[in-house]
């Protein structure tokens, strides 16, 4: 199930406090009164009594249609998930002993992820005695950095574990900001 940011407020009958602030359903002040009037309020009113703000003293309550209200802010909260877009990491594996069409094939592929707005990780599998040698690793992630200058940024340096070499690079316009270093 989607995880909600509309916080669940107290309405009628939940409310526990004695005295209440009560708010009009336009906005203006309508004094401090007991919980059983502003209820009886609302009910000729035809609102709901909706405590907005619990931990004031006393709680402040306003008059509304809380269904109506809960539609809105979910409207409210669908349209900014819909502005956002998520920067995925995609993964790009290679091998140090690649040929150079390959190679050109596998960057053309990391040229349109960085254009789409992905962050692309690179990573380099060793195998075997290919381990004993990392300068030709090296070699082919500065050759990607270097294919990919204008497009992407390199995001921290390579990292070397035992069999994998690693490098992330983000969509040029996410790093702006940062000077371009010479990270090799």
């Amino acid at each position: 199930m989607k995880k909600s940011i509309i916080k669940e407020l107290r309405v009628n009958q939940r409310i526990k406090a004695k005295e209440v602030l009560l708010i009009g359903e336009t906005g203006e002040q309508l004094g401090v009164m007991s919980l059983a009037k502003a209820l009886q309020l609302a009910k000729e009113r035809n609102f709901d009594l909706v405590e907005v703000a619990p931990t004031a003293v006393p709680p402040v309550c306003r008059l509304l249609d809380y269904g109506k209200y809960k539609f809105e802010q979910a409207k409210k909260e669908r349209k900014v998930r819909k502005g956002q877009k998520v920067g995925l990491l995609k993964e790009i594996r290679l091998r140090p002993r690649i040929k150079e069409h390959d190679l050109d094939a596998k960057i053309k592929i990391m040229k349109k992820l960085l254009g789409d707005g992905d962050k692309v990780k690179v990573s380099l599998v060793f195998r075997g005695r290919e381990a004993t040698h990392p300068e030709y690793g090296w070699k082919i992630l500065k050759k990607v950095a270097e294919d990919l200058k204008g497009i992407g940024m390199i995001d921290g340096s390579p990292i070397v574990e035992e069999t994998n070499m690693n490098l992330t690079i983000l969509p040029y316009h996410q790093r702006k900001e940062m000077k371009v270093e010479k990270r090799f």
